[in-house]
């Protein structure tokens, strides 16, 4: 593993001059560029931006789903574009939680074993594993739909399995990509106040991209993503 030193023992996230280029038949295409912000320990920071300015591009980079093409990002004092791809997918398990927009949530298995999944690939033993995600069933709520598949859960239901199986690695970071994006507004707000509810509890650091701004105005910070830069926006000041 490639080992940094942050400055401030309360910073989790530094993000360093990055650049995502993409090829697009003869020429690049250049998404975002000299983007620079950190996040500390226990903040809850909401991206905004329209569709295409590069939010989930820049989600994928930072939970080391995809490289940049220039610049650093360091997280849990590690290098990230200095990871190999067997070190990047430790540290995904190890330091990520990541809810989609999208749940993902595998069809042929339950919600419990689903919830289990990411302890079960570290190689925990099923009991060991059973346990800690009925757990996790309870703390979002859905401890008697445990043995349902993903087809006989609603949508707001599948997304609180997807955070729950998120969480239950204990990770340092949770990201999630418009985890609202596909829902109605009042199941959207019961997922949302989750998502609130347990980023406090559990002290969690979170960076959640969302195109709602009523959502947005309740994290602690708000990063807009623009014509490939990005700015510090004050929470209060979004548009209703």
């Amino acid at each position: 593993m490639h080992l940094i030193q942050q400055a401030g023992e309360n910073l989790l996230l530094r993000i360093d001059g990055l650049k995502k280029v993409f090829r697009s038949g003869d020429r690049d295409l250049v998404l975002f560029e000299n983007l620079s912000f950190h996040i500390s320990k226990g903040e809850m920071v909401g991206i905004v931006g329209q569709s295409g300015a590069g939010k989930s591009t820049l989600l994928h980079i930072i939970g080391a789903l995809d490289r940049a093409s220039d610049g650093n990002v360091y997280c849990a004092q590690l290098r990230l574009n200095q990871l190999s791809d067997d070190e990047a997918a430790e540290f995904r398990n190890r330091e990520i939680g990541y809810v989609w927009q999208f749940h993902y949530l595998l069809p042929e298995f339950t919600a419990l074993e689903n919830v289990a999944m990411p302890l079960l690939i570290r190689g925990i033993d099923w009991s060991s594993a059973e346990k800690e995600a009925a757990r996790w069933l309870r703390e979002v709520g859905l401890e008697s739909r445990g043995h349902h598949r993903s087809g006989e859960l609603s949508g707001g239901e599948q997304q609180r399995i997807a955070l729950a199986r998120a969480l239950i690695t204990k990770p340092k970071l949770l990201l999630a990509d418009e985890p609202t994006g596909d829902l109605d507004g009042q199941t959207a707000e019961a997922v949302f106040g989750l998502i609130a509810r347990l980023h406090q509890e559990h002290q969690l650091t979170s960076l959640i991209a969302t195109h709602n701004f009523g959502f947005a105005r309740r994290c602690n910070r708000v990063l807009r993503l623009e014509r490939g830069h990005i700015e510090e926006l004050t929470p209060d000041l979004l548009p209703g």
